[in-house]
């Protein structure tokens, strides 16, 4: 049975190297409007922030040596969910039409006449030698390069390969010394240059160079997957840039925000030299009932003043607001008062600016600075079903502003803290755990204290007395307090970049 939705059609994507920063284009665009993402094994968890909160994940990931999903139960996840009217992703790392068996996915859509799109990622075969500053096809000894995979080296015809200038090896870690030994039983030079690159595009990218007589000793003990390995002349050219270490290389910071707003921070601290571990401590969902938002929508005309004070606030407002048929010119006869940077700039994506925003990008600042007299001023407030900005609202209305609160969307804590990240706090390789919001507090400090008593850990506490508490402000930082004991780092500027900057700077004064 063929879908009876325009819409519906099954994207084979390719994910690259893992990052987002080495994501296309139209993969980004693909993955913010699916439905359904069916993915491998290393395809990067920070990809995820990229999906709608209510997109189905299904892994189904094949990895040497451990269970995996049939590819013939792969390919009917794929048509069945294409038969619902579900836009699906089938997400490869790297490039889906370099060892991402692709063939038989579209061979199976085809037959079931579905449609479908091939969207290309970047191939850790030609970009992880790059970024290890190999040039593949330099001017005199990099006429060329052939591609292999080296799960089964006894089929390849080694003395043919022997005399090509450069092989690129990708999934060979496991078979090195195997694939070493039967080039140079094959006639290739035991003193070839070679290089293995590990997590090629991540942060904690690794290089090992050597040549063909001394690489398997170089990586003994090592844990090389995932892998490219480049043996050739070219290795020897290899550029290694000779510039400082950024501030944040070698330390690993867990990001606790909600899953669709993780990316921004991410992407922050990455560029500092981070390794992030993304942890969803929140999960925004619509509120329990429309019903007083859609009242206050009814009556926009009644109000003088819209205050939101979170991007949260500013994206729901508005997907309730087209629900109604409406859009921001329903708001032309209102004023727009705003907290933070990040809610200004998501207030922007539909075409509006504010009208007040209030110094330090804090809520606290709104009252004192406003550019009126509140007195007799009707404002609404959309906000978080479970209340919050309390002082705000009783200092409006003590100034005898009419403030109506309205619910626009509530934040629920998961039900589960991610395996790598526990077992990240377990093996003590966390160096900082940074806050956000006070409700990404007690959602970490609740998942922390059920997943330590799930594993027999007594005392939750003691597992992140090695960490760093990274605070975005002092409402934050109060509930850090409250809850965690303490606080290491908190910003000066209460935003994301303000969040960096304060963790950078505490890295630099305590080396």
């Amino acid at each position: 049975m063929l879908s009876t939705d325009s819409r519906a059609k099954v994207y084979l994507v390719g994910a690259g190297l893992g990052p987002v920063a080495y994501l296309t284009q139209r993969a980004i665009t693909v993955l913010g409007r699916a439905n359904v993402v069916i993915y491998d094994a290393l395809v990067s968890q920070e990809l995820f922030d990229l999906l709608s909160p209510d997109c189905e994940r299904i892994f189904v990931g094949k990895r040497g040596g451990q269970p995996s999903t049939p590819q013939a139960k792969i390919n009917q996840l794929l048509v069945d969910h294409y038969r619902r009217g579900k836009q699906v992703v089938r997400l490869k790392s790297g490039d889906p039409w370099i060892f991402g068996r692709i063939m038989p996915e579209l061979a199976t859509l085809v037959a079931h006449h579905c449609a479908y799109e091939v969207v290309p990622g970047i191939s850790s075969a030609i970009a992880g030698a790059g970024l290890a500053g190999i040039p593949l096809t330099a001017k005199d000894s990099g006429a060329g390069f052939f591609i292999m995979d080296g799960h089964d080296p006894h089929r390849w015809p080694w003395p043919a390969l022997a005399q090509l200038p450069t092989l690129v090896i990708l999934m060979g870690a496991k078979n090195l010394p195997l694939l070493v030994n039967e080039l140079v039983r094959a006639g290739k030079s035991p003193y070839t240059p070679m290089a293995v690159i590990k997590n090629a595009g991540r942060p904690e990218q690794q290089t090992w160079e050597g040549t063909l007589a001394d690489m398997v000793e170089k990586t003994q003990g090592q844990s090389l997957a995932p892998a490219v390995i480049v043996i050739g002349d070219v290795v020897s050219q290899r550029i290694i840039a000779a510039l400082p270490p950024l501030p944040l290389t070698e330390k690993t910071i867990l990001v606790t925000r909600a899953a669709d707003q993780a990316s921004q921070f991410t992407e922050l601290l990455h560029q500092q030299g981070a390794t992030v571990l993304a942890m969803a401590a929140l999960e925004i969902v619509p509120p329990k009932d429309w019903q007083p938002l859609d009242q206050a929508i009814a009556k926009l005309g009644d109000f003088d003043w819209l205050i939101l004070t979170s991007a949260n606030g500013v994206e729901f407002f508005f997907q309730r607001l087209q629900y109604h048929g409406l859009d921001s010119r329903a708001l032309a006869g209102l004023k727009l008062a705003v907290v933070g940077k990040k809610t200004a700039q998501s207030l922007e994506k539909f075409g509006l600016k504010p009208d007040f925003i209030p110094p330090d990008f804090i809520a606290d600042a709104l009252v004192e600075h406003f550019p009126q007299s509140p007195a007799g001023l009707k404002i609404l407030f959309p906000r978080v079903e479970s209340g919050g900005r309390a002082q705000l609202v009783q200092e409006l209305s003590q100034k005898q502003a009419l403030v109506t609160e309205v619910p626009a969307y509530q934040s629920a804590c998961p039900g589960h803290m991610p395996e790598e990240v526990w077992q990240s706090i377990v093996n003590q390789t966390v160096d900082v755990i940074t806050f956000a919001s006070s409700k990404t507090v007690s959602h970490f400090r609740q998942l922390l204290a059920q997943t330590s008593q799930a594993n027999g850990y007594q005392d939750w506490r003691s597992l992140i007395n090695h960490c760093q508490i990274a605070s975005i402000g002092p409402q934050t930082s109060e509930r850090c307090l409250r809850e965690l004991g303490r606080v290491d780092i908190e910003a000066t500027e209460y935003t994301l970049e303000g969040l960096t900057g304060a963790i950078t700077n505490y890295v630099y004064q305590n080396p």
